[in-house]
């Protein structure tokens, strides 16, 4: 709504198009084609768009290409518009390579009543099927102590941990998906992991982006082209599982969310226009599975990578749980309470990791007035969660990992309003509860069992704690010595 001009002085101006919004967030000026692409990383967008906002307020436009984008950065902006304006910033933006890979199925892209129908469903069986429950807890603490015996065989030498957290992860999933768990070598499990990995990465990755700002030029589809042949390889791994489930379903015995599912789609076979597609079957389970696997894994790798880092807290956390924990015996969620610097490390980790810098999009499903603006219906909307996760109004040393964040002068446990790394409003991540479980009885359930150092040779200085950039921010390549504890 607004028209880029070139003057014959050669300054890039603007000039409001006839229409009735013109009032939009402050930003850089767009040049003609590229937008602002001349002033953003796209490897790593999320810090060009802080500095951004720093110029330009906690509101503002920024052009990627001819895609125009408001951003909203700090924890009181974003809270405002995803909780007090949750319905004018409840929608997910139209992104093509989301658009080509689910067709609009799905929970985490989905839209408007197909959406809210999904949700609610996974909501409901995923509470059925455990989450928040003990039984869970059980299957967890099950899968915790098949990794302690993984990490057991390395006998201390240096290993990556990056797959078989994947695996160990995934497998809780999996048992809530389809009532059943994978072992750690079996091929076309860790094919499926790979090509979800390998899909996360992509996803995040510059060509992916242009892709995305530019979807009608041919030469930028290698890269989503890769993306798209792993989802058709992901597909098909999926329809032989859920032809099996289908084959075997027993309406008085579901062992999962895929049978909960195959039972609904049976019973809305006549409605003409049901939710509960074979789409929807397949991208629901896929964005579970993806989402359920990748961001706690990759968070409890960060844990372990700052536990070596950071020796001294690794010995506090040990020393806690020797205080509270009978001798040979695992933490259990109903110890979380009496570890209080536990359950700060944990959140300090989640915080200080950052893996979800920008949030998923949303966009505006009418024309909104936010804080004196005007911005037009379908406008995406990027959450800056990394702008909340290190606002300096809200934690005391934004920049370093400080577990203190989350304690009181009298070493108690406390929740911080602007720790929102699963983001908050309709479109918070709805794993949430889970997430919090698996990684207190992973990481705690690690650290009972081991100590973690830096392979023979390697200072705690020497290690790395940039992110390796994808559509989440994982840890560097590294090698890790799981020790026994005495």
């Amino acid at each position: 709504i607004s028209w880029t001009n070139i003057s014959s002085e050669g300054v890039i101006t603007h000039s409001p198009l006839l229409c009735g919004i013109c009032n939009l967030p402050p930003g850089p000026r767009p040049l003609p084609v590229i937008g602002n692409l001349n002033v953003v990383d796209l490897k790593k967008p999320f810090q060009s768009l802080t500095e951004l906002s720093k110029i330009y307020g906690s509101v503002f436009t920024v052009h990627f290409g001819p895609r125009k984008v408001v951003v909203l950065a700090g924890y009181e902006t974003i809270k405002d518009a995803l909780l007090n304006h949750a319905e004018e910033f409840g929608e997910r933006a139209e992104i093509p390579i989301f658009r080509k890979m689910t067709q609009g199925n799905g929970i985490a892209f989905s839209h408007g009543e197909m959406w809210k129908t999904m949700r609610r469903f996974t909501l409901s069986t995923l509470r059925d099927f455990g989450m928040g429950k003990r039984t869970l807890e059980t299957r967890i603490l099950e899968e915790v102590n098949s990794l302690i015996k993984y990490f057991e065989s390395y006998h201390g030498k240096p290993f990556d941990t990056k797959m078989i957290l994947n695996n160990a992860v995934s497998n809780v999933i999996c048992s809530i998906l389809f009532g059943e768990r994978f072992e750690y070598d079996d091929p076309v499990f860790l094919t499926l992991l790979k090509l979800i990995n390998q899909n996360t990465k992509l996803l995040g990755s510059p060509m992916v982006q242009l892709y995305n700002f530019y979807p009608s030029l041919g030469f930028l589809s290698g890269a989503s082209k890769t993306v798209l042949q792993n989802i058709l390889e992901l597909n098909a791994f999926l329809q032989k599982l859920f032809q099996e489930h289908k084959e075997e379903l027993n309406e008085n015995d579901l062992t999962g969310f895929v049978d909960a599912f195959l039972v609904k789609q049976k019973q809305e076979l006549k409605k003409p226009h049901t939710a509960f597609s074979n789409g929807n079957l397949m991208f629901s389970t896929l964005d579970l599975f993806a989402a359920g696997t990748e961001t706690t894994s990759t968070t409890v790798r960060w844990g372990l990578l700052l536990m070596m880092k950071y020796p001294e807290i690794q010995r506090k956390i040990q020393e806690e749980m020797n205080h509270v924990i009978e001798p040979g015996e695992l933490p259990k969620l109903e110890d979380r309470k009496k570890m209080p610097y536990t359950e700060a490390v944990i959140h300090e980790i989640q915080r200080f990791a950052n893996i979800v810098p920008m949030g998923v999009s949303r966009s505006t499903p009418r024309n909104v007035n936010f804080r004196g603006y005007e911005i037009p219906k379908g406008t995406e909307i990027i959450p800056l969660l990394t702008s909340a996760l290190n606002d300096e109004l809200h934690w005391k040393t934004p920049h370093q990992f400080n577990p203190s964040h989350f304690l009181d002068a009298n070493g108690n446990f406390i929740r911080r309003e602007a720790f929102i790394p699963f983001s908050i409003g309709r479109r918070a991540c709805l794993g949430e509860g889970l997430a919090r479980m698996e990684l207190f009885l992973f990481f705690s359930g690690l650290l009972r069992r081991f100590v973690f150092q830096p392979p023979p040779g390697v200072e705690k200085s020497d290690l790395d704690l940039t992110a390796d950039v994808g559509f989440t921010l994982t840890p560097m390549p590294h090698l890790v010595c799981a020790v026994p504890c005495e």
